[in-house]
């Protein structure tokens, strides 16, 4: 059994209800034990079972971790217990979540000495980042299949520690931090809250803080991925449409104008900087302890270039039934049709992510100049920007042959 509880604040845990598993049915079942407390967005207080079969209910099964994290997990839990299962890989991460949602298990809660931030900065080696993994691998709910791993660091003494995810690279994906932090400095440009990011020395750490602390009253905000809201888990995450993602976060937020203006910013330049990878997993909602008190967008996260690797990319969900790198006509027509903005406010944001691409552009471009290491990628991806900003008015499948041949 894993007990769930509210964490209202720093000294103010309170026990909301409880997760089981019964394996013979492969069912999970979540049961509140107060009233009066919400878990989740789609999960109000009732007093019947929320029964999810074969997968997590979405509100757990949202950190579950994928990719090189769930490898290095898998074996030290396969090797110990035998076998797997969703439910003993939860009840081992659960203790050391922090969030508006903690939780308790079979397994200890752990004590974890954070590290230097100026440490990690200026030594982004794969030694450090070994040593992070290894530091902090019973806190690691975190999702995304890239190399990364959550810890604990603290810029100078006298500040508290915070919680970030350090991202890395492998030879599959070259030079992802810098294409990661280009691009969301392209979407800060437009004017729409990102992510706070900083780059290692030597540009092979992406170093994210995690959004998820509310440092005016120190206490966490209420984080759901639109999967979430849409009542799917992480193996779901393609499938969907941006449509859906609109409609879910106008009906989830309290402040939508200002939600559904960031959205469209948001999926625009998505469709401009080619991020073949703007899943249901990568938007989201930030609320209050009181959900109907505040529910607002959550800042723009994990937005990358996608063909620079993966040179024939397409979106990752559908617009207008459709998996196509719409251009401006379109683009307008989902801001008007789904974020319910008028074609003025659409036309002038959609002004705002293209200034912000050209600047950006100019920016990375002078870059490249100096820095030979990034040449390949950067390349890659200014070739694709341009030839976004070159096709405003065209639509178009992928991007044309005599590009990508430059790229061989």
């Amino acid at each position: 059994m894993i007990e769930v509880a509210i964490f209202c604040d720093p000294q103010n845990a309170q026990k909301a209800g409880e997760l089981l598993y019964e394996e013979d049915k492969d069912l999970y079942v979540f049961n509140y034990t107060q009233k009066e407390q919400t878990i989740s967005l789609i999960m109000p207080y009732k007093p019947s079972s929320y029964i999810w079969k074969r997968k997590l209910h979405p509100i757990f099964d949202m950190n579950m971790p994928e990719g090189y994290l769930f490898e290095l997990l898998k074996n030290q839990l396969s090797k110990e217990f035998g076998r797997l299962t969703d439910y003993l890989l939860f009840s081992f991460l659960a203790p050391n979540m922090y969030g508006r949602l903690t939780y308790k298990s079979e397994f200890a809660e752990k004590e974890f000495k954070y590290l230097d931030l100026d440490f990690v900065i200026k030594n982004d080696s794969e030694d450090t980042f070994a040593k992070l993994v290894d530091s902090f691998l019973e806190r690691n709910a975190v999702s995304g299949v890239q190399p990364k791993t959550l810890a604990l660091l603290r810029e100078k003494e006298s500040l508290p520690f915070k919680e970030y995810i350090v991202k890395t690279w492998g030879a599959e994906y070259p030079q992802l931090a810098l294409n990661e932090y280009y691009c969301l400095q392209a979407v800060k440009r437009s004017g729409v809250p990102v992510a706070s990011v900083a780059l290692s020395q030597n540009n092979r750490f992406l170093i994210v803080e995690r959004f998820n602390f509310n440092p005016d009253t120190n206490r966490f905000w209420g984080f759901e991925e639109v999967v979430v809201l849409l009542g799917k888990n992480k193996d779901e995450k393609y499938n969907g449409s941006y449509e859906q993602i609109a409609r879910t976060i106008y009906n989830a937020t309290t402040n939508q104008e200002t939600a559904m203006a960031n959205l469209f910013k948001i999926i625009v330049m998505n469709y401009l900087l080619k991020n073949g990878d703007a899943h249901l997993k990568n938007f989201g909602v930030l609320y209050t302890n009181n959900p109907k008190k505040e529910i607002k967008l959550a800042p723009a996260y994990d937005i990358i270039s996608t063909v620079a690797y993966v040179y024939r990319d397409k979106p990752a969900l559908t617009m207008f039934g459709k998996k196509l790198w719409f251009g401006k006509k379109y683009l307008i027509r989902f801001g008007k049709e789904f974020c319910l903005l008028t074609v003025a406010d659409a036309q002038k944001y959609y002004d705002e992510c293209v200034n912000a691409l050209k600047q950006t552009t100019d920016e990375l471009e002078s870059y490249v100049k100096t820095n030979p290491e990034f040449e390949s990628i950067g390349s890659r991806m200014l070739d694709a920007w341009k030839f976004s900003l070159q096709n405003l008015d065209k639509t178009h499948k992928e991007l044309p042959d005599e590009i990508i041949r430059n790229w061989n």
